[in-house]
């Protein structure tokens, strides 16, 4: 088993290939067939040299076996499979890590982005020398409307923290260069969200608009619960808004509390002293409300600084078909020079 810290070993010592495509995977043993078989010619018609890397993130179900199968017949699939499940981003950030790839695109196994929109990523970085190329949806039909509406709120509230740099509705299906993934590695973040990240880099970008597609098999492994995480992943990670937006609160309270104070000051003087149970109960609940978010806030930030100075891994490998393919071929290679 692997720490998530320890550096992905060159396979062999072979060339790095043009490109590697990577695919968190997260029980889809339904969808998984029905990815590779529209995936596969794609990547061969391009030709170029590639890989796909398959990060199983401790699925449940037969996905880990199917796998196996698949790369049998298909041996530009790498397997790398998570000692327990450890979420989307932290199979995101493993994949990146240890891709070899001169370009690195990652993409789901849902088919919800289509995966020949790759081609027009690699042809388009290219042919403009651009280290980003993000995948937009330009048309999100297929989701619910209060996903839809959820979204457009995310990425205009993400919009506003990290600036127009952001693409509007550009998700996890994107190219990176070399440059840039070598860049997110030297990164120190602990739980990094790609979506704001990359845009921050700055580095040279451009789009490709594609149509969002229904889900191919199975269900959402991204519920109402994990899109609430990612958002507040997303603003705690990234900026300290939150932390200003408790300090307005708190003066606002204070102004409340003022004028409720001149308030009753003038009442008694002007002989009205006949109790306001009302007033005093809703000045209560609102300054216990107050300090009820500022807590809170404040509470999330010291969380995640202290989940940075344990500094526990995000997650831990407990296999790599490249790595395993990498001993034999050196074993081997000592075999044939003793003999």
């Amino acid at each position: 088993m692997q720490n998530a810290a320890a550096p992905a070993r060159d396979a062999a010592d072979r060339p790095a290939p043009v490109l590697s495509v990577v695919i968190p995977i997260y029980n889809e043993q339904e969808a998984l067939p029905l990815t590779v078989a529209r995936l596969r010619p794609i990547l061969d018609g391009m030709g170029i040299s590639y890989e796909v890397v398959g990060i199983d993130d401790g699925s449940t179900d037969a996905t880990p076996m199917i796998m196996q199968k698949i790369r049998q017949e298909w041996p530009e699939l790498r397997i790398v499979r998570f000692a327990r499940n450890s979420g989307h981003q932290a199979a995101l950030t493993a994949g990146i890590h240890r891709a070899y790839g001169a370009y690195v695109v990652s993409i789901d196994a849902d088919l919800q982005d289509p995966p020949e929109k790759i081609v027009e990523m690699y042809e388009l970085a290219r042919e403009k020398n651009l280290d980003i190329v993000y995948g937009v949806r330009g048309d999100r039909g297929t989701d619910t409307f209060f996903k839809r509406r959820t979204a457009g709120v995310y990425y205009w509230l993400m919009r506003k923290l990290v600036g127009k740099n952001m693409p509007n509705q550009a998700g996890d299906f994107r190219l990176l260069s070399r440059a840039a993934v070598d860049a997110l590695k030297s990164l120190p973040e602990h739980q990094p969200v790609y979506r704001l990240l990359v845009p921050w880099l700055g580095f040279s970008s451009g789009e490709v608009v594609y149509v969002r597609e229904e889900r191919v098999a199975g269900s959402t492994h991204y519920p109402l619960s994990k899109m609430v995480r990612l958002a507040l992943d997303s603003i705690t990670n990234f900026s300290a808004s939150p932390l200003r937006l408790a300090t307005w609160l708190g003066l606002l309270s204070f102004l409340v509390c003022f004028c409720l104070a001149i308030y009753t000051t003038l009442q008694y003087a002007f002989g009205s002293t006949v109790p306001g149970w009302s007033s005093l109960f809703i000045g209560m609940l609102f300054i216990g409300g107050v300090q009820l978010i500022c807590v809170g806030l404040l509470g999330e930030y010291i969380g995640r600084i202290y989940s940075a100075v344990q500094a526990r891994p995000a997650y831990f490998v407990g296999y790599d078909s490249a790595e395993d393919t990498a001993a034999a071929d050196r074993d081997q290679r000592v075999s044939e020079y003793a003999a």
